[in-house]
């Protein structure tokens, strides 16, 4: 069946069959072999193609030039340029768009062996070395070459890539491109002592990195009394530290360090009590996101002034929010939508909720099980 599909005249067919079948190799070898240069880029893109057709789909050696491309069958008459085909792809009669597109595919295909993606760690072509930089597995002076590359999307991959060693991450640390900082900090093998760089400070995100996750306690020691407050903010968003570690970093007199330790589980009210009234709105919204925080705590958040929309929100999903803290909820539409599902929230509040001009809110009110029946009834038609 598969070697009918494969032959089949309409080219949707076959290229659906090449780059989502599971064809057995004699199949394969048609479908790299196919004379549409379409089907072998497809082909290209099939993890499930033995890894020496993705070889010769990458190199072109040992197949038959294509026939034909999806520029060339558009416009016979004029092979050059059809810009209304993927971004300006052209045919010279030799389907070169196509061709290219087909390698980048076998490239970026982890069934293509490592030997031969290593082969154009120097191509001309960056769109060639891009996928080589992100594919892991290859020789270390085969990503040493590449951390010199001038282009900076071939580093952007290259410092994604998971693969790389040390000494490439730390030629790409001194690069100081803001994109490539931003992956190198989410590395899994980054060395700790960059963090007291430029790395750290790059964007991270929220949730713990990779390397501080993996970090050992002998290291998350260290890391907690770095004089970086930027690394210990790192640390502090671990969530599964040792208490002596988690209640110093809760007294770290850096608002970033506390703001990112705040939301731990197990500091206690006087804690969380003590770290606001040091930093104020800084870490309010974080410690409404505790969830060890008390209702009463909640309540006083609330009623800061001015409102803090972070703690607004945090409280309005918070499982110990009591009804006067969801009240005070009740003027931010995104906080109203939490509020409005909470538990706590007293009934009496739910029948006008169920004419908020946000249909969430309304959803989220109708669907509360202390909507009172007699206005249930009412609604119904």
């Amino acid at each position: 069946m598969a070697a009918l599909l494969a032959a089949d005249s309409r080219l949707d067919v076959v290229t659906d069959l090449a780059a989502y079948g599971t064809p057995d190799p004699a199949t394969a070898a048609l479908l790299a072999a196919h004379p549409h240069a379409e089907v072998r880029m497809m082909t290209a893109l099939n993890e499930a193609v033995p890894p020496a057709l993705l070889s010769a789909l990458l190199t072109g050696e040992g197949l038959p030039p294509a026939a034909e491309c999806r520029v060339c069958e558009s416009d016979p008459e004029l092979l050059w340029y059809a810009p209304y085909l993927r971004g300006g792809a052209a045919c010279d009669g030799s389907h070169r768009s196509t061709v290219e597109e087909t390698r980048r595919a076998a490239l970026a295909n982890p069934s293509t062996p490592a030997e031969d993606v290593a082969r154009f760690a120097h191509d001309p072509s960056m769109l060639l070395r891009e996928p080589v930089a992100a594919r892991a597995g290859l020789p270390p002076a085969v990503y040493a070459g590449l951390a010199r590359d001038p282009v900076p999307g071939v580093l952007w991959a290259l410092a994604g890539n998971p693969g790389t060693d040390e000494a490439v991450i730390r030629a790409l640390a001194r690069v100081r491109d803001p994109e490539v900082l931003a992956r190198l900090i989410r590395h899994p093998r980054l060395p700790l002592d960059l963090l007291a760089g430029p790395v750290g400070r790059a964007r991270a995100g929220r949730d713990p990195l990779p390397r501080i996750a993996a970090a050992t306690q002998a290291e998350v020691d260290g890391l907690a009394a770095s004089a970086d407050a930027g690394v210990r903010a790192h640390v502090a968003r671990r969530r599964d530290l040792p208490p002596a570690v988690r209640e110093a970093l809760a007294a770290d007199p850096d608002a970033k360090v506390a703001k990112a330790v705040a939301a731990h589980p197990g500091l206690g009210e006087d804690r969380l009590r003590a770290m606001a009234a040091r930093h104020g709105v800084q870490v309010l919204a974080q410690i409404a996101a505790n969830p060890d925080a008390p209702g009463a705590l909640l309540e006083e958040l609330v009623r800061h002034d001015p409102p803090v929309l972070g703690v607004l929100r945090a409280v309005a999903r918070h499982p110990n929010a009591t009804g006067p803290a969801l009240l005070g909820c009740l003027g931010d539409v995104k906080a109203r939508r939490h509020a409005a599902a909470h538990p706590a929230l007293p009934a009496r509040e739910l029948p006008r909720l169920l004419d908020d001009p946000d249909w969430q809110v309304v959803e989220a009110a109708a669907a509360h099980p202390a909507l009172p029946p007699a206005v249930i009834r009412e609604s119904m038609p």
